[in-house]
C-alpha cells in the first residue's frame, strides 16, 4: 500500500507520551508540525527535538478546552501551509465519575477528552472540506470499547469520541477526508506512571508512536494496539452484563 506523506500536521497533547512519540516519528525536512501541550517546559523540549530532525515547528501552550485558541491555531496553520493531518491526542485519565466527591474531576475529564477532541477536529475540517482532502485522527482507547466501572468518566469519554468518529466517517469520506480512530492499550506515559496496579501488555511509548505513524501513513480506519489487549478488551466488552460486572467488581480502580 502507498505510504502517505504529510507536510502540515497538528498534534495536540504532544509534550509527552504518544503525542510526543508520534510527532518525532513524523518530523523531518519539509514538514510543519504544530504541537500543543499544557506544560510549557516539556513542550519546549519537544520543539527542540523536532527542530533537530529538520521540521518547522509551531509550539503553543494551549489547553484544548480553549475553543478560541484552538481555532486560532488552525487558522494560523492554514495561512502557512494547508493542514494535511490533524490528530486529536490530548487526554487526561482518572478513576472519577461515580459522583462521590469527584464531580470537578469528572467534568475535567469530559472537557479535555471529549470537548478537546471537538475543538481540534471541527476547526480543521472546515478548510479540509473546502479542499475535499485531508486526514483527521482521534485517539480513543481500548477502554472505550465498553463503559468501565473502574474508570467511569475516562471510559465514557473514550466511548463518546469513538462513537462520534464512527458516526461522522461516512460523511467525511464523501467529502474526500479520511478519519482514523486510534485505540491504545497501556502505554508508558505520565498517565500510566500514576497507576499502582499491574498493567497487562504495557507498551513502550516509542513503539506506540511507530505503530500510530505507520497506521496513519496507510490511512487505516482503525489503529488498535497491542493486539493482545485489544482482543482481551473486545472479549470483555462482548460478555453478558452479569458476567461483565462480576469481573469488573474485582478490577482495580484507576487512580485520580
Amino acid at each position: 500500500m502507498v505510504q502517505e506523506s504529510y507536510h502540515s500536521i497538528l498534534i495536540t497533547g504532544a509534550s509527552s507520551g504518544i503525542g510526543r512519540a508520534l510527532a518525532l516519528e513524523l518530523a523531518g525536512p519539509g514538514v510543519l508540525l504544530a504541537i500543543t501541550g499544557r506544560d510549557a517546559a516539556r513542550l519546549s523540549n519537544v520543539e527542540r527535538e523536532l527542530r533537530d530532525r529538520g521540521a518547522e515547528v509551531i509550539a503553543r501552550t494551549i489547553d484544548v478546552t480553549d475553543r478560541q485558541s484552538m481555532s486560532q491555531l488552525v487558522a494560523d496553520m492554514e495561512q502557512h501551509t494547508p493542514i494535511d493531518l490533524a490528530v486529536a491526542n490530548a487526554g487526561i485519565s482518572s478513576g472519577a465519575g461515580a459522583g462521590s466527591g469527584d464531580d470537578d474531576m469528572t467534568r475535567d475529564v469530559f472537557a479535555v477528552n471529549l470537548a478537546g477532541v471537538l475543538n481540534t477536529i471541527l476547526p480543521a475540517l472546515v478548510p479540509m472540506r473546502s479542499r475535499h482532502s485531508g486526514h483527521v485522527a482521534i485517539v480513543s482507547s481500548v477502554a472505550g470499547f465498553r463503559g468501565l466501572p473502574s474508570a467511569p468518566a475516562y471510559s465514557a469519554s473514550k466511548v463518546a469520541v469513538k462513537a462520534w468518529g464512527e458516526a461522522i466517517r461516512p460523511e467525511l469520506e464523501h467529502d474526500g477526508i479520511s478519519l482514523s480512530l486510534i485505540y491504545p492499550g497501556f502505554v508508558e506515559s505520565r498517565i500510566t506512571d500514576k497507576n499502582k496496579f499491574r498493567m497487562p501488555f504495557l507498551m513502550p511509548t516509542e513503539k506506540a508512536g511507530q505503530i500510530v505513524a505507520r497506521g496513519l501513513a496507510r490511512r487505516k480506519k482503525t489503529i488498535a494496539f497491542p493486539w493482545q489487549m485489544v482482543w482481551l478488551m473486545k472479549a470483555l466488552a462482548a460478555l453478558p452484563s452479569p458476567i461483565f460486572y462480576a469481573i469488573m467488581r474485582r478490577a482495580p480502580r484507576k487512580d485520580d
